[in-house]
């Protein structure tokens, strides 16, 4: 890239780990648009995929070659807005349309999307603490327990799955802001994650056709 020249927005968006993070923000739009119209199990299915998307970004970058500085800053920029709109203002909204938007969600709301933000804002200055260390848990974790955690929904009444899905939004807000030293899941763990998508994506999809 000359450096006389400053690229065009878009030329970034071309960009292949980008790409893969657009179509992560894709989903997670589809994730909102479901939350919005209470059916919880197509949103979390689109949002694990969200998640799924957020990890190969990050793939893609570290095994393309001949990325100029600007590409990686870019880049990285990029993905933490993503990752605010999908692990933070996501699960916002699934709370909100989960508690029927009453007025006592919204603090829980709040929390969540203040928590991502303040998080990833520290993160892009010091980053890890080492190499393969987290400070707190990372936001994509948000959705991953979030999905878990519905897979007991039918276990409780709406009113207490709803109390039961804001306190875990309010933990998750304090561990994603906490200074607990977290392994960094990587490698072949991404396997573990496509697993755990596509199972997951399969139990939901099953417990969605049985309502139809």
């Amino acid at each position: 890239m000359n450096k006389n020249k400053q690229a065009s927005m878009l030329s970034f968006a071309k960009d292949p780990p980008n790409v893969c993070s657009l179509v992560g923000l894709f989903c997670t739009v589809i994730a909102i648009y479901f939350a919005i119209e209470g059916w919880f199990l197509a949103s979390i299915i689109a949002i694990l995929w969200s998640a799924l998307f957020d990890w190969y970004d990050g793939i893609i970058a570290r095994k393309m070659k001949g990325r100029t500085k600007e590409q990686s800053i870019f880049g990285v920029q990029f993905d933490s807005i993503i990752d605010i709109v999908s692990f933070g203002v996501y699960p916002a909204i699934l709370l909100l349309s989960y508690g029927n938007y009453e007025i006592w969600f919204i603090p829980g709301a709040f929390v969540i999307i203040a928590a991502c933000a303040i998080r990833l804002s520290y993160f892009n200055i010091y980053g890890l603490i080492d190499n393969e260390t987290y400070m707190g848990l990372s936001v994509d974790n948000n959705a991953l327990i979030l999905a878990f955690v519905f897979l007991f929904e039918t276990l409780f009444q709406h009113s207490t799955f709803s109390i039961v899905l804001y306190s875990v939004i309010i933990i998750l807000a304090a561990l994603n802001l906490s200074s607990i030293p977290i392994h960094k899941f990587s490698g072949k763990w991404v396997y573990v994650l496509v697993a755990y998508v596509l199972i997951l994506s399969s139990i939901f999809g099953c417990l969605l056709w049985s309502e139809l």
